[in-house]
């Protein structure tokens, strides 16, 4: 077992572990099932036996096996129930634990967007269905054959000893139908995460394919990874075909030998008919345990895979632990003292001794050269990375002792590319307070001057927009951004590249936006844009990491 197998096993064992105390009652649900098709193979035999002239039976057993009947398809949607309320746990668990981790890491993530996404989805819905499908299966698998060749070792031994017989075969068979499944699950979902990730990614780019006459080609590439993601699910599928092909042979053996033995009831000088017709009738029940089982198999070739990709992220802890803030400061100073970042080891320093410090009403511009680590200074802020070296405080107090999730409660964000979800003007600028009012809402449209584009609109703020702010202009979009930073209220305003891609005119109304959102509080901005350097204070410059400068706007 190589360590990929080790981990994917550890996370397996360690979900099983959690979802035990919620399979507890479908497992006896199970067990009760297999007990009323026992007493029902019973009574029937008896039936048949009094039709054929041994014994005597008549309304009393035919009632109560139609009442066994009923008993044992309310017990089946119980258990089914029950099965749905644990999986529905079991993903809601799993899925929390997952989006935490993904959070954690969003900004040094390298994956494809879809290829998350398939994270969250696809491979949840395998372990779920290894949790609530897999795992009550094998332990009825064990528990359900065994009572009923009791039963029928009870009526008959040799009878009993067939059907044990039988069942020590399965695993074996199915052991020799499975050879490298996990292996082929594994492929298949690595080939659906391809898939999904330059899926989504191709639709978000598909003007610039078209623009660029790659549309075709590009579809040729996904026809290709769809038709490897349609061999490797063949290959997965015929292993769940073969193993129940396995099951359905031993079971028609199974039934041929208790044929065997008992075909002098037909003759009428066998000495146990019921016992005889019971037996028979055992089958089906001896082997519908079995039978769920072989069909889960192929949940747990599933799992295994998405396990194995999911391992290294449930690995990871949910975030670096930190003290928690009992109240937000209204005022805020921020140092960096010889703070120095590194990425990967196998680059150079993105961050190297620099040193600075924002007083409250005070508007620093973090000026340089594209990777000069100006973007690092904001994600070391808002608690995305932590420094090597060197001391970050705010009021004095050492940063990095806060929860990263803390940090980011400080400060407000407006990036240069700052996304619209579909809905409404007014839900896209709630989403930085959820619990603000509408009159606070509107407060911080008229502060960033959303209401002067919103008030032409039919409905105002409640105007939907399209997904990325399908509908709105880029500094119209901005500006619903910089309207989030003042409804969130925050005495730290960090700005990247905020009036990026924006033509001069637009530039200057978003920028007076940026002004009076700055004033009083701390503001750190991140900019090539000559217009911003002079629209506020303090310009540092910044090479290699490295203060190579500092002077006054407009100097």
């Amino acid at each position: 077992m190589n360590e990929t197998d080790r981990a994917a096993a550890a996370v397996l064992a360690r979900e099983a572990k959690e979802a035990r105390g919620r399979l507890g009652l479908p497992l006896a649900l199970g067990i009760a099932q297999v007990a009323v098709g026992i007493t029902q193979a019973w009574l029937i035999a008896t039936l048949l036996a009094a039709l054929l002239g041994f014994g005597a039976a008549g309304w009393p057993e035919l009632a109560l096996a139609a009442a066994l009947v009923a008993v044992s398809a309310a017990l089946g949607v119980v258990q089914e129930r029950a099965l749905v309320a644990a999986g529905e746990a079991a993903k809601s668990r799993l899925r929390a634990a997952v989006f935490d981790r993904l959070l954690a890491g969003a900004p040094t993530d390298q994956r494809p967007v879809g290829e998350r996404a398939s994270l969250v989805v696809d491979r949840i819905e395998a372990l779920e269905s290894y949790l609530t499908r897999w795992l009550p299966a094998a332990v009825l698998a064990i528990a359900g054959p065994a009572m009923v060749a009791g039963a029928a070792a009870i009526a008959d031994p040799t009878s009993g000893l067939i059907l044990g017989v039988a069942g020590l075969l399965v695993p074996v068979a199915m052991a020799a139908t499975g050879i490298g499944a996990a292996q082929a699950s594994r492929r298949q979902f690595e080939a659906l995460g391809r898939l999904s990730g330059r899926f989504l990614d191709r639709m978000r780019g598909l003007p610039t394919l078209v623009l660029f006459r790659r549309q075709d080609a590009e579809a040729e590439a996904l026809a290709t990874q769809a038709a490897e993601l349609r061999v490797r699910t063949m290959k997965v599928l015929r292993v769940a075909f073969l193993s129940s092909a396995s099951l359905e042979v031993l079971a028609a053996g199974a039934i041929a030998c208790l044929a065997i033995r008992h075909g002098a009831v037909l003759a009428a000088h066998h000495p146990d008919p019921v016992a005889a017709i019971f037996t028979l009738l055992l089958v089906p029940a001896f082997f519908q345990p079995l039978r769920t089982f072989s069909q889960a198999y192929h949940e747990k070739l599933s799992a295994r895979g998405a396990a194995a990709e999911l391992a290294p992220l449930l690995e990871q802890p949910a975030g670096p632990p930190g003290l928690r803030l009992e109240e937000i400061p209204g005022k805020l100073v921020v140092t960096f003292t010889d703070v120095s970042l590194r990425y990967d080891p196998a680059r150079p320093l993105a961050l190297d001794g620099l040193t600075f410090r924002v007083m409250p009403g005070e508007t620093l511009v973090l000026s340089g050269a594209s990777g000069a680590g100006k973007s690092s200074v904001l994600r070391l802020l808002m608690g995305f990375c932590r420094p090597d070296a060197g001391r970050i405080a705010l009021n004095g107090q050492d940063a990095t002792l806060l929860a990263p999730s803390e940090l980011r409660r400080l400060s407000a964000y407006v990036g240069q590319r700052s996304h619209l979800f579909r809905g409404t003007l007014r839900d896209n600028i709630r989403l930085a307070r959820p619990d603000a009012t509408d009159a606070e809402i509107e407060a911080a449209a008229e502060a960033a001057q959303v209401m002067a584009f919103a008030r032409g609109l039919s409905k105002g703020l409640d105007t939907l927009v399209g997904e990325g702010g399908f509908g709105l202009s880029g500094g119209q979009a901005q500006r619903v951004a910089v309207a989030r930073a003042f409804l969130r209220d925050t005495p730290l305003v960090l700005l990247d590249e905020p009036t990026a891609h924006l033509d001069p005119g637009t530039e200057a109304e978003v920028l007076e936006s940026l002004r009076r959102l700055c004033a009083g509080r701390t503001a750190i901005v991140a900019t090539h844009s000559r217009a911003v350097q002079r629209t506020f204070g303090r310009v540092l410059e910044i090479e290699h990491g490295r203060a190579a400068g500092a002077r006054m706007a407009g100097e």
